[in-house]
């Protein structure tokens, strides 16, 4: 049973879509109820007869610490336990430092970073009832590639990674594998607002969601806990 968060667009959603085809559990997580409820329908619409009873999800603010371990609690009550977080939701803000509010670096910290502790301390002990598990966040190569505009973003997913790390060997010997993806420039909503992805030279958000369940697919033996994706042939 998986977890989103950020599930009902892009590549939260593009996740949730590949682990219902691999015939996972899967509850995703969003802001809103009406995006929520629109992901559901969306998601069991590709197979009505064979995702029926396994999609489900809820509407938090995962920047919230008691909506974030509600969220979790939810979604292993729903399914009967938790065996994957992946932990997507995230925003951006793109301004200089001097234009940038104290809400708007609030607003990128507290849902890309500290949402990303909540939900994770949530999970942790669902994890461990299991008797291990994965933990997969979607950072960014915004985490190691610092750009002008990007103080905000740049600073949560580099503290992604350094979070991710330290997890990872925290929790290795649980059974609990940590796992982190960076994608580069992805086509979707969260990159260019106001329209729909088009299928350019960048990224799709199912590139993303690939990396993802072909981390699942690894052998207990095997950890890769970093992937770095980028487009192949960028925009010269």
């Amino acid at each position: 049973m998986a977890l989103v968060t950020g599930g009902t667009r892009g590549i939260g959603r593009a996740i949730a879509e590949a682990m219902l085809d691999r015939g996972a559990f899967v509850f995703v997580g969003g802001q809103g109820q009406a995006g929520v409820q629109a992901a559901h329908e969306a998601l069991l619409s590709g197979d009505p007869d064979g995702r029926d009873g396994r999609i489900a999800g809820a509407a938090a603010d995962v920047g919230d610490p008691d909506q974030a371990a509600g969220l979790v609690e939810s979604a292993a009550s729903r399914f009967g336990g938790l065996d994957i977080l992946i932990n997507n939701a995230g925003v951006g803000v793109f301004r200089e430092v001097a234009d940038l509010t104290v809400e708007d670096w609030r607003r990128v910290i507290d849902t890309n970073l500290s949402g990303l502790f909540y939900c994770t301390r949530a999970a942790l002990p669902h994890l461990r009832r299991r008797g291990g598990g994965w933990i997969i966040s979607i950072g960014s190569l915004a985490g190691k590639n610092y750009f002008t505009g990007g103080a905000a973003y740049c600073a949560s997913k580099a503290g992604l990674i350094a979070f991710s790390e330290a997890l990872m060997q925290e929790v290795r010997y649980d059974d609990i594998r940590v796992s982190y993806v960076m994608p580069g420039s992805v086509d979707t909503e969260f990159s260019h607002p106001g329209r729909s992805s088009g299928g350019d030279w960048r990224l799709t958000a199912a590139d993303v969601a690939q990396v993802v369940t072909d981390l699942l697919a690894h052998p207990g033996r095997s950890l890769p806990s970093r992937v770095e994706i980028r487009p192949s042939k960028p925009r010269k």
